[in-house]
This record gives C-alpha cells, structure tokens and sequence, in this order.
C-alpha cells in the first residue's frame, strides 16, 4: 500500500511540476508580446496567440491577467529571446530556446546542461541549419469535417496536416503563420495552442541507451527556467 501512495504522490507532483513550467513558459510569453506591442490583445496579435496558448494548459484567467499587468509595468524587466545551439551526445543537433532577463547567467547554464550530459554548446548557425522553423496549429477536432477543412486551409498557406484522437495539427511556413493564424480565427474554430517550432529536416536513429542518455540533457534544459522550449533532431 505505502509504496502505491509513493507512486501516486510521485505521479501528482510531477504533474504538477509540468504545470508550473507551462505556466511559466506562457508568463513569459505574454510579458515579451506585451512588452514589444502593448497590452491589448485586440491590437497585438502575439499577446493574444500568447493568451491562447496559455488558456490551452489551463492556466487560470487570474494568472494571464496578472502576467499582463506586471508586463505593463515600467519597473519589470525586460525579456530578451535568445536562440542557443549546441550537439548532444551521437551528434544529436540541439536548439534550446530561452527568454531571460540576464543572458549570461543563461548562456553559462544552458553551457553547463551540455558539457554535464557529453554534449557541447556550439556556435550561431552550427545547428540551426538541421531544423526548419514552422508554425504549428493545434485544433480542437470535435465537430470538424477534416477532409473539408485541409481544402479550405490549403489556399492559406496549410503545407501538412496531422490527427489524432482529439485533435487535428496545421503546418505551416514560417512566412504564413499570421495567414493562418488570421484565418483561423476568423473560422471561429477551437485553437488550442498556435506556435513557432523548429522541426528537424533530417533525423539520426539512436539504440535505446544512447537516447536514454541524449534524453538526459533535454530533460535538464527543459528544466532550466531561463528555457523555453528544446527541439532535437533524434529519431
């Protein structure tokens, strides 16, 4: 019995240690959309994506509302974007995507993360080049007509489409993701999350050990809080 409840107890705070870094993650979304274009969502389309995603994880209104707030704030710092590139172990590219408000404190732990894990930090442009930056629009599939509307899509810059059991994904361009954006709201349908993605244009097979060691390093940058998001080009 007790070791069920440890089980469970375990299962409960890792959920919720998910939560927290998604909260976290869509804060600072909102405090750069709000930063770079104000704090209205109907004349800032980022804030409002930013809004979006976070209503996806169930972030409370209580919370957006007071991440806009302190974002509007003279006295909150700014965020600054940064893009990090580096090889995990096997050769497995790497993009770690941070949004911090002290880039050297960021730089030296994302370094840390890599050279801990038998990976190495690499240089702009030492990467990047193995990924592809996309939109991708997360679409709630109950009462949608699939067939119809990968047609309807296709003339606003729709590239793939993928299903599952609950929802249907749009692939988009980098250049068509406001486009699509745009439409979608204007189809009034449930757009449960709308984001920038870097998926790799090639992907390298590892056995399982090796990706049990590479998926040691992505765990550890994913729980940086100055990272955003991670993307990998491992099979």
């Amino acid at each position: 019995m007790g070791r069920i409840f440890e089980k469970r107890k375990y299962k409960m705070f890792a959920r919720f240690d998910k939560m927290a870094k998604a909260f976290t993650r869509y804060g600072k979304e909102i405090a750069i959309a709000v930063k770079q274009n104000g704090p209205n969502p109907d004349t800032n389309p980022r804030l409002r994506t930013a809004i979006q995603n976070a209503k996806g994880v169930n972030m409370p209104k209580d919370r957006i509302d007071a991440a806009i707030k302190r974002a509007s704030s003279k006295d909150d710092k700014d965020l600054q974007e940064v893009l990090y590139e580096g090889y995990g172990p096997y050769g497995i590219g790497i993009l770690v995507e941070c949004a911090t408000d002290n880039p050297t404190r960021t730089v030296a732990n994302v370094r840390m993360h890599f050279t801990k894990y038998n990976g190495s930090l690499g240089n702009t442009g030492s990467v990047a080049f193995l990924f592809e930056r996309k939109g991708v629009f997360k679409i709630a599939a109950e009462g949608v007509d699939r067939e119809e509307l990968e047609l309807e899509l296709i003339d606003y810059g729709a590239e793939d489409f993928a299903v599952d059991e609950a929802d249907i994904y749009v692939y988009t361009s980098f250049a068509d993701f406001a486009k699509m954006q745009k439409t979608l709201e204007e189809k009034q349908l449930t757009v449960i999350s709308a984001e920038l993605q870097y998926l790799p244009t090639t992907q390298n097979a590892v056995d399982e050990s090796q990706e049990e060691e590479i998926m040691k390093l992505v765990a550890a940058l994913e729980e940086d809080d100055d990272v955003q998001n991670v993307y990998h080009n491992m099979k």
